[in-house]
């Protein structure tokens, strides 16, 4: 899974640098979350293999705060490029005409840049307040990479401010997908003031893979909020299976769906393909 999540990331990457008919602003975008893809997948790869496949299972505590840090500013990136994703969506179907004047190159770098630094120093200080508690005898983790609130379980020391800026980062999170939501209710009231039928499903077929993407990346996290919020004796199985669902599926499924979605994508990565073969 992670062999095919890297290699499909690159090619989305690559597919897009190298064809001239990709550098729209819709492209340019799926190459930001192409991007958190690939740094989601590099950042849990290496504990996942050393704990699951060489069965070991040891870190160092500046190495586990280093990488709950890239963990979660990753996840946070995909959320904020998914989001931006959808306002481009509206953007192409509500004014369609100033669309390419609106998000020019320079602004679209811009965004990608804005979102990137955003997502990080949101979480910059989840290792900080992190490396200040004070650790007992409990050094066992629930899964085979570090997260915020897996670490910060293990302190003996008070982690309030933990627990509070933890609930924070979450509540950005789900913040960004109800502005997902109202985009999409803005695309569904746009739509439907199209004349036509066939417009119609030409317009709403656009956002497809786009609908997937949120989907995929959403679902395990509300899973995982009910599970922790409302059903008292789950298995620890299932939090930590829909934990790895979340870090694996998204970079996995993403370049799957939009190369199977999206024609222009569909149509470059074969002709790459059979260029290597002649």
């Amino acid at each position: 899974m992670y062999f095919v999540a890297i290699l499909g990331n690159c090619t989305i990457l690559f597919v897009i640098k190298t064809e001239p008919s990709l550098h729209e602003p819709m492209y340019y975008f799926l190459s930001m979350l192409a991007l958190s893809d690939l740094g989601l997948s590099l950042s849990s790869l290496p504990t996942m293999l050393r704990t699951l496949l060489f069965n070991a299972p040891t870190i160092s505590a500046n190495t586990c705060f280093a990488q709950e840090f890239f963990i979660h500013g990753f996840t946070a990136c995909e959320s904020s490029v998914l989001l931006i994703m959808s306002f481009d969506r509206f953007l192409a179907i509500h004014n369609p005409l100033r669309y390419s004047s609106i998000l020019t190159t320079v602004r679209v770098a811009q965004i990608g840049g804005v979102l990137f630094f955003k997502s990080f120093l949101l979480v910059l200080p989840f290792p900080i307040t992190l490396r200040k508690l004070k650790y007992c005898n409990k050094s066992q983790l629930s899964h085979s990479y570090c997260l915020h609130q897996d670490v910060m379980k293990l302190a003996c020391s008070d982690n309030q401010i933990n627990v509070i800026y933890g609930f924070f980062g979450a509540l950005c999170g789900m913040v960004d997908f109800m502005l997902i939501v109202v985009s999409y209710i803005l695309i569904l009231k746009t739509v439907l003031g199209i004349a036509t039928q066939k417009e119609q499903l030409k317009a709403l077929n656009t956002c497809t893979s786009h609908i997937c993407a949120v989907i995929i990346f959403y679902l395990p996290i509300i899973n995982l909020a009910i599970v922790h919020r409302f059903v008292r004796h789950a298995s620890p199985l299932f939090s930590v299976l829909m934990a790895n669902v979340l870090f694996l599926v998204p970079p996995l499924m993403n370049p799957i769906v939009y190369c199977i979605k999206t024609r222009q994508i569909r149509i470059r990565v074969a002709a790459k393909l059979c260029q290597k073969q002649i």
